[in-house]
């Protein structure tokens, strides 16, 4: 960055700021660096271009800032800059990064690319199809995919994972089977579409077949292929994709060693988990946390509680889910100091709101130390906000577990106080919980 702001610098001093092929070769450059600095580039051309707006437009969706791409597609139409064939599918991208309420947003540029006749652009109707499918709206994509009067073989993957994300397994077997052409990418989205419907057998029927006709895995594939072990609960064939991988040149990355490690822990191998884990080069949060957790399920709490103080060491920084996983190796190793420690740390230091699988936790392990005083004033001391309910909740459930009748009552009676009861318990189990709490103390 330092070196483009030199450069920047050299231009403004030889008065060429306002040369439109630098200054947006120069936006082009910095935007992979800094979104801000482009826009400070941006904002000094007297008289952008549409070209301009397309690199910003893009630029933005591509920095994580999907509603400033939006605000700039509206400003550009306001001051009469027409768009072209590339600022549609910009504008479309960064619809699909944002929630459902960008759809209405993504029928207007769609209607105004028919209007000016650029419908018809092959890299757009892709664009539009991966929108109306991400949304649930098949029909919309489908007619997009229908009209087509050419398709890649990005179109047609496109519809196959659309419909694999909606559940609509059947259509997506049909669109797969009538692909003219067939890359990585298309096998390993039908792959997933059979995971993803409990038919892991037929994920590895399909990957026999891929390799028939003579196409690699990527490492997209082989996940895939663990989770389908994961869920068959085959160790035998989770080993074999390991072998598999490493005969075939696969690089221990982030993405394929923590699938391996969670498909090794779900299938019972706790130390061949461990082993990937430390032949790994680079561990994300998420291979962490897979780790953590691991160990802590299969009974190895003290060795999840020496990982997670390694964390600080690497500059990794735990999340919501570290701790779940944290906390779940307390409990079972019997470690209360150290996981009302840890929830503290949490809290405090970390600043995570607790979840109900915090609180969860923090009461299980209360409950099996005997120290159901402390839980309840725990529970009593929280501040009052939306996670009340949460916390008696959370309460509620461990009674039930340890038959604490009479403190399960008045963790009950405290949700029915605050009126916010959530789908994940509803009101008629709640309500016979209370009978059977109160059959109980009576």
């Amino acid at each position: 960055m330092r070196h483009l702001k030199q450069i920047h610098a050299h231009i403004i001093r030889n008065g060429l700021s306002n040369d439109p092929v630098l200054v947006t070769k120069l936006i082009s450059l910095s935007s992979s660096h800094s979104i801000d600095y482009s826009t400070l580039i941006f904002n000094q051309i007297q008289s952008p271009t549409t070209f301009t707006y397309n690199i910003m437009i893009r630029s933005c969706t591509n920095n994580a800032a999907p509603h400033d791409a939006l605000l700039l597609y509206l400003i550009m139409l306001h001051r009469g800059i027409p768009p072209d064939k590339f600022t549609f599918p910009f504008v479309i991208k960064a619809c699909i990064a944002l929630d459902s309420l960008a759809i209405e947003t993504g029928r207007a540029v769609h209607a105004l690319a028919v209007k000016t006749g650029f419908s018809t652009d092959i890299y757009l109707q892709n664009t539009l199809m991966d929108l109306y499918l991400k949304f649930g709206l098949l029909d919309c994509g489908r007619a997009v995919f229908d009209k087509m009067r050419v398709r890649s073989v990005v179109s047609w993957t496109t519809m196959v994972a659309g419909l694999v994300a909606s559940g609509e397994l059947e259509a997506a077997i049909e669109v797969f089977e009538a692909m003219p052409v067939r890359n990585v990418v298309s096998w390993t989205a039908m792959i997933n579409g059979y995971v993803r419907n409990g038919q892991s057998y037929g994920a590895f029927e399909l990957f026999r077949r891929m390799q028939i006709e003579g196409v690699g895995p990527n490492e997209f594939t082989l996940v895939g292929l663990l989770l389908a072990c994961t869920e068959l609960g085959s160790l035998t064939l989770g080993r074999w994709i390991h072998e598999f991988a490493c005969k075939n040149g696969f690089e221990m990355n982030v993405f394929l060693g923590t699938a391996l490690i969670d498909m090794y822990s779900k299938c019972g191998s706790v130390e061949d988990a461990v082993k990937v884990f430390e032949e790994m080069p680079e561990r994300s949060i998420a291979t962490w946390n897979s780790m953590i957790t691991s160990l802590g399920v299969h009974g190895h709490g003290n060795e999840a509680v020496t990982l997670f103080t390694k964390m600080d060491k690497v500059n990794a920084r735990p999340d919501a889910i570290t701790f779940v996983g944290v906390l779940c190796a307390c409990v079972n190793a019997c470690m209360v100091h150290e996981g009302l420690e840890f929830f503290k740390v949490m809290t405090e230091l970390c600043n995570i709101v607790p979840s109900f699988e915090h609180y969860r936790y923090i009461f299980e392990l209360l409950g099996r130390a005997g120290m159901w005083h402390e839980a309840y004033e725990l529970a009593e001391n929280i501040p009052r906000n939306k996670l009340d309910v949460c916390v008696w909740r959370a309460l509620l459930r461990v009674c039930e577990t340890h038959d604490k009748a009479e403190l399960g009552k008045v963790a009950y009676e405290r949700i029915v106080e605050l009126h916010s009861l959530d789908d994940s318990m509803p009101p008629n189990q709640i309500q016979l919980q209370h009978h059977c709490f109160e059959r109980e103390v009576e």
